[in-house]
């Protein structure tokens, strides 16, 4: 298996996009927490505040995205097992005529139509 990790140079970093779930709390407070994880909360008084906690943690964590590329394992198509099975079958010539005069057959139809 290949295995390709990509990372941007410090001075290229892009921004990184959160998508934030925001929620009233029964106290009457707000969190904040970053959707699929959940270890990033936030919780204040306001909405602004809460989100201020959750920008302070992500940054206190300096999280980090890279693009990870793996190739797929290499396996054999699930039809090859079958190719050429029939080379040596001495009925074989006469199958291939009839496929060839049944083709035949089907394209004459389908040119009257």
């Amino acid at each position: 298996m290949n295995l390709t990790v990509t990372t941007h140079p410090n001075n290229t970093v892009p921004k990184l996009n959160y998508d934030v779930l925001i929620e009233n709390q029964p106290d009457g407070g707000v969190s904040a927490t970053v959707l699929g994880l959940p270890d990033f909360k936030g919780s204040d008084v306001t909405k602004e505040e809460a989100l201020e906690k959750l920008i302070q943690l992500l940054q206190e964590r300096k999280p980090e995205i890279v693009i990870l590329e793996i190739e797929p394992p290499q396996t054999e198509h699930p039809w090859m097992k079958f190719a050429g099975m029939h080379k040596d079958n001495p009925l074989f010539p006469e199958v291939l005529v009839y496929i060839e005069a049944d083709r035949s057959q089907i394209d004459l139809e389908n040119e009257t139509k």
